[in-house]
């Protein structure tokens, strides 16, 4: 039944994210950037380096946060939430900075600063109503 939970949370995500993007590009004139499905979709050079090094420190982080957790901090359940918010604000604030300053498009950023609300909304809302569980 958590499968069918997680994989229905990603699915109404997925949808309510690509909508939203929908509308923000004929709203604000914005290009569709073609991507391919799970691949890098680096900027730059200088872009993979950096978000390989945040990736690489926060996968870190996030699994001495998870141990901490579950071995001294078992109240404490919000912890994880958190981490996972930071975590993808983070990720996605290096691709904001690098789209916004290095990109051939520019306004693409407002699409991921959408992304980034939309992500952490949905992270708040799965922990916040216990929708996992």
């Amino acid at each position: 039944m958590l499968w069918i939970k997680l994989g229905l949370m990603i699915l109404i995500s997925s949808i309510i994210i690509s909508i939203v993007k929908l509308i923000l590009r004929k709203v604000f004139k914005i290009e569709k950037v073609k991507k391919a499905f799970f691949s890098d979709n680096y900027i730059n050079d200088l872009h993979r380096k950096i978000d390989k090094k945040v990736r690489n420190i926060s996968a870190i982080t996030l699994g001495i946060l998870i141990f901490i957790q579950f071995s001294y901090y078992e109240d404490l359940i919000y912890l994880f939430p958190i981490g996972a918010i930071l975590y993808t604000a983070l990720i996605y604030s290096v691709t904001v900075f690098i789209e916004w300053k290095y990109s051939a498009y520019p306004k693409q950023a407002i699409l991921t600063i959408t992304e980034i609300f939309l992500v952490s909304l949905a992270i708040i809302l799965v922990f916040q109503f216990e929708l996992l569980d």
